[in-house]
């Protein structure tokens, strides 16, 4: 998994079991140490636009960010239109992680450019599934475009 090395995740969660279940996930495909949780879409746009102690845009790290819809402050179909709407950061794959199952929210969401759109399971070893699959494809199988320079 050295592919993931390179990329960092961001996870945005309000719900304190979602997050447990979500980190759990990942640390069973050993990417927790990659992985940044926020807990609404305020707190996600001023991680994502704050530069880091090397002075680039955390945006410049994110490999992939999952984003829950239903978020306090800023919901997640604000921070979907507002990340995918700026050159910054619209290539960033963002991962729609709801319990959602509305067809105008799917809809909504890939007319905004999502890449990928998951109903939350149930049950616990159905979401762990889910989220390590969509990590591992994320973080290791897909290959972003490279900055140009």
């Amino acid at each position: 998994m050295n592919q993931a090395a390179s990329g960092e995740l961001l996870v945005v969660e309000d719900s304190d079991n979602d997050m447990e279940l979500t980190l759990r996930a990942l640390k069973s495909i050993n990417l927790l140490d990659k992985v940044h949780t926020v807990k609404d879409g305020k707190e996600a746009l001023d991680y994502i636009y704050t530069k880091g102690t090397d002075n680039t845009e955390k945006a410049d790290r994110l490999k992939v960010i999952m984003l829950d819809l239903k978020l306090p402050k800023v919901s997640g179909l604000e921070v979907l239109k507002k990340l995918k709407s700026d050159e910054r950061t619209k290539s960033i794959p963002i991962v729609v992680l709801t319990s959602s199952k509305e067809s105008s929210d799917l809809k909504q969401c890939y007319e905004l450019g999502v890449n990928s759109y998951i109903v939350k399971p149930f049950g616990l070893e159905d979401f762990v599934k889910a989220v390590s699959t969509a990590g591992l494809y994320w973080l290791v199988v897909n290959q972003p475009p490279r900055p140009e320079g």
